[in-house]
């Protein structure tokens, strides 16, 4: 079964095709500009004997031609199998769709991250019938990003470092930077990375508790018990009983609990006396960003 830290390093790529270029300047390599970028299906089964499937497998088509595809691979650990693995995604992929294919490995530490550069040679000692040689992202080419202007410069990017780095002496430093980046971003940005970062660095890692602890809200993960979803449904849960409007305020007020931000009493009976739910929606984007319960009202709404 694939793990949710597994899932997480390869799917940003999908969600966020907008992080081919700085990687591909990370790589070396000329970046893809102005590219079309489409998901295509990771099965590389033929006549279906055995299951194969690559992580994620992207269609790159620059504005001015010469298209390609991305087979990305979140790589965990060493594995020799591996090589006749990627061989054959590799090799099924350039005949399947006539398209030069590169491979691109994601490790979340340094060690996988040397061995997955290879090369790997298939053949005889004496001669190589195939050589598989992959580009590798992982912490000692992915930058270290402490500086939340930085962050808040490409937010794709920051996220995808503080993945690769959830191990690092510094990610306590660096996901401090990156949740103060994103009091700049947009709420639905702000959500998808959110729970990407505790999906991707698990939630019993220190990382994961560091980060479990910085933000909170909406669910882009169903079903994977992260600190989003559950505030998400508990909310959803009351709203059912007790009327919608209570279930959200509720909803309002446990963020900012879970985000260690005080709140008086008047500002208490103000969120949960209020019934428009629009207004509501707005306070509860708001609670995830925000340094003081007082920020919630910065802009006064209509129909309080």
């Amino acid at each position: 079964m694939v793990s949710s830290r597994h899932e997480a390093a390869h799917r940003i790529f999908q969600d966020r095709p907008e992080l081919l270029a700085p990687v591909f300047r990370i790589l070396d390599l000329p970046p893809p500009e102005k590219a079309a970028v489409e998901v295509l299906t990771p099965d590389v089964t033929e006549a279906r004997p055995l299951e194969r499937r690559v992580d994620s497998v992207l269609r790159v088509k620059p504005y001015d031609g010469g298209g390609f595809l991305l087979a990305i691979e979140a790589q965990g650990r060493c594995d020799p199998d591996k090589a006749v693995n990627w061989a054959y995604y590799v090799s099924y992929l350039a005949a399947k769709y006539k398209h030069p294919v590169l491979l691109l490995v994601v490790c979340q530490d340094k060690a996988t991250a040397d061995w997955a550069a290879g090369p790997f040679r298939l053949g005889m000692d004496d001669w190589t019938t195939l050589s598989v040689h992959p580009l590798v992202l992982g912490p000692g080419n992915v930058p270290v990003i402490l500086d939340p202007e930085e962050a808040a410069q490409d937010l794709t990017l920051a996220t995808f470092s503080a993945l690769t780095h959830g191990s690092h002496r510094d990610a306590p430093a660096i996901l401090k930077a990156l949740a103060r980046a994103m009091g700049t971003a947009d709420p639905d940005s702000v959500r998808y990375y959110t729970e990407l970062l505790e999906i991707g660095l698990g939630a019993k890692t220190p990382a994961g508790i560091t980060w479990r602890n910085e933000m909170s809200v909406g669910t882009y993960f169903p079903g994977r018990g992260t600190l989003i979803e559950e505030t998400f449904l508990k909310g959803k849960a009351e709203g059912k009983a007790e009327g919608e409007a209570h279930g959200r305020a509720q909803g309002v007020l446990r963020v900012l609990e879970k985000r260690g931000i005080p709140t008086l009493a008047e500002t208490r009976d103000r969120i949960t006396n209020c019934t428009d739910l629009d207004t509501l929606d707005h306070w509860l984007d708001r609670a995830f960003t925000v340094s003081t319960a007082d920020e919630l009202f910065a802009e006064e709404e209509p129909g309080r």
